[in-house]
């Protein structure tokens, strides 16, 4: 189920992203590899990758050491359940 990430994880991934891409970029000039669409291109998808996955790390490290979060609000009864329920009470 999708859930949104942690503020630890979009702080981390930030930071991640922007060191990856700068490293990148400076390891293909010295490589000499020439400026290209091609070449932004692989920085931006291998940053993205790197960024995702120390996101990744970030809220499993988060959730070993905190534990699961709970739900704010309870899941909602079944409704057959519900009418039971109610049946009951006014018997009563």
């Amino acid at each position: 189920m999708f859930s949104l990430p942690s503020v630890w994880n979009l702080v981390i991934s930030t930071a991640v992203f922007i060191a990856t891409a700068w490293y990148l970029r400076r390891y293909l000039d010295a490589q000499g590899i020439p400026h290209s669409a091609v070449r932004g291109l692989l920085v931006f998808v291998l940053a993205c990758i790197v960024s995702w996955g120390s996101g990744e790390a970030t809220d499993w490290v988060q959730l070993k050491l905190e534990g699961p979060t709970k739900s704010e609000q309870p899941t909602p009864p079944n409704i057959t359940e519900l009418m039971q329920q109610l049946e009951q009470l006014k018997q009563k």
